[in-house]
């Protein structure tokens, strides 16, 4: 792709979900939306395959459903109360309309259907983008609304979105899947809590960006989209294939890694809330996304001579992708569980 037309795609998706950000207004809120989506879109097609053509279709066609009925229910709450200010709310008629319409954006199950789909579809850079940037600005509008929303629908899509997370990732081969199903498990916590303690809705946000960029950029170091090329990784880079599988740990939520800080904070509030069943269910759906990042870590780490595996040992060639990032993130997706009073802190 043309650098200049990278240049002008990479700030307009910026641009969208700053104007979310900064909107107080309805009309503002969606047309980030749109701004956010349009920008993805050729980044989506940019590989002219059918299959990346076909994920982008998808992609657009979800997101415009979801963009439409914001609008449909940002203007029949106006039509209602007088009132376009996101924070004033009041019709059921029209929260209820417009979590559903975010849920679709990011993926909450029952409204999951699209996101392996697309996500199989694209590349891992632009996959990355959908698995990350692409859920701040509805998360944004997500809480800022959260305080009108029937606490039990909120539940019911936590629940839901965990327990499918972890079921869906459980029978895939294809990673990009497997990350998919991964996203939507983060998401129901996310959303669980948010009714109780917004701050733990962010942290765990922030955290699922750091491990999920390590796990992108690190199949991008690979070359690695499916589980059976997974198992060569060891010969090209054996440091890399360590901290793949110390990532992917951390993404299911063992201690001592960064992923365990949330889960942990999440199931504490849960308990303190007095809903021991909501957080005995959660708990337990964690461990079937446990299950498939293990899958991954076995065939990474223990398959590796003298045993024998159908694929090819790939050349050591020389990567031309940055490592820093990588370096980054991987190192922040490992260790943040020490500093954990520190990011308390911060948000209370």
């Amino acid at each position: 792709m043309n650098p200049y037309v990278l240049a002008i795609l990479l700030s307009s998706l910026g641009l969208g979900t700053t104007l979310t950000f900064a909107s107080s207004h309805w009309l503002l809120a969606w047309m980030g939306l749109e701004i956010n989506t349009l920008a993805i879109i050729p980044l989506m097609a940019q590989h002219h395959h059918p299959r990346a053509v076909e994920a982008t279709t998808k992609y657009f066609l979800t997101q415009a459903t979801a963009a439409a009925m914001i609008l449909f229910a940002s203007t029949t709450n106006a039509w209602i109360t007088g009132e376009w200010d996101i924070n004033n709310m009041s019709h059921p008629l029209a929260t209820t309309m417009i979590m559903t319409a975010l849920a679709l954006k990011i993926g909450l199950a029952p409204m999951h259907f699209w996101m392996p789909e697309v996500l199989q579809g694209l590349d891992l850079l632009t996959g990355l983008i959908m698995s990350t940037w692409q859920k701040l600005a509805p998360f944004a509008l997500i809480i800022q609304v959260a305080p009108t929303i029937d606490p039990t629908l909120l539940t019911s899509l936590g629940l839901l979105s965990t327990l499918i997370g972890g079921w869906g990732g459980l029978n895939q081969t294809q990673l990009r899947k497997i990350l998919a199903y991964s996203s939507i498990a983060h998401m129901g916590w996310m959303i669980i809590i948010l009714q109780y303690t917004p701050q733990l809705t962010l942290i765990a946000l922030g955290t699922y960006i750091f491990m999920t960029s390590a796990a992108f950029l690190t199949l991008k170091m690979a070359s690695t989209t499916k589980i059976n090329t997974l198992t060569t990784t060891w010969s090209k880079s054996p440091i890399l294939a360590t901290t793949t599988a110390l990532t992917l740990l951390s993404l299911g939520g063992l201690p001592p890694l960064t992923g365990f800080m949330p889960k942990w904070l999440i199931l504490q509030e849960l308990a303190k809330q007095e809903l021991p069943l909501t957080a005995t269910i959660m708990a337990l759906a964690a461990l079937l996304s446990l299950y498939f990042y293990l899958r991954l870590c076995y065939a990474m780490t223990l398959t590796i001579s003298p045993s024998t595996t159908n694929s090819t040992t790939p050349w050591r060639t020389l990567t031309t992708q940055s490592t820093i990032p990588l370096a980054l993130s991987t190192t922040i997706a490992l260790g943040l569980l020490p500093i954990t009073p520190a990011i308390l802190t911060l948000t209370t």
